[in-house]
């Protein structure tokens, strides 16, 4: 009778583990909040022993920053994606923000902003990452301004009110109720076309057209 050979568990690469962790865990921050964020919770979305997660991350609240900034990139690259005129960036952007499917990012800002109260870490890469946010948006409009389709003349100025109208309507992210009052729904549009000096209607268009 020929014995069974027992299957060679395959290890994997440091590098390999550690972004599976990290990306397990934002994962959770997404789906419950970043204070959900533990060793075990971690082991056991990945099938691992605690120990392991613990190996990489002897300081739990590193392994909470990570994954907040794993979370965030990944929506950045939703927000603005490449190509596309500057209209349609800002667009992009705006039809997001106001989308269901951004409901879980929202609500990581707005559980990020409490907590950073507490964690200095969280704080300061919470910074990071607006500013990259914001460079991005900054970007868009200064194409836009030198390609005539924004009137404004300075560009940090515009991003700033876009961002505190995305924040603004964030605030509300957790209601339990719908609110469907119009200068709600279209606040985020209304404050970019007065940002940028846009006709009224224009930015309420070009975010209801298919991206």
């Amino acid at each position: 009778m020929m014995s069974r050979a027992n299957p060679r568990q395959t290890r994997k690469a440091p590098e390999e583990r550690r972004a599976e962790i990290v990306a397990a865990a934002a994962e959770i921050a997404l789906a419950d909040g970043l204070e959900r964020i533990t060793l075990r919770a971690v082991a056991e979305r990945l099938g691992v022993r605690p120990g392991l997660i613990g190996h990489y991350f002897p300081v739990a609240e590193e392994l909470v920053v990570e994954a907040f900034a794993l979370a965030i990139a990944g929506e950045r690259e939703a927000l603005f994606p490449p190509g596309g005129t500057p209209t349609a960036q800002v667009a992009t952007l705006i039809a997001r923000s106001q989308s269901e499917e951004s409901r879980p990012l929202a609500q990581l800002w707005l559980n990020a902003r409490h907590l950073s109260r507490f964690h200095p870490a969280l704080a300061e890469c919470l910074t990071v990452q607006e500013d990259l946010d914001r460079g991005r948006l900054v970007a868009a409009i200064e194409d836009g301004i030198r390609s005539g389709e924004f009137r404004t003349t300075d560009a940090l100025a515009a991003a700033v009110r876009i961002f505190v109208a995305v924040d603004g309507v964030g605030a509300y992210v957790n209601n339990p109720g719908s609110f469907d009052e119009d200068s709600y729904t279209h606040f985020v549009a209304d404050t970019a076309e007065w940002a940028l000096g846009l006709e009224p209607g224009a930015m309420r268009a070009a975010a209801a057209e298919p991206a």
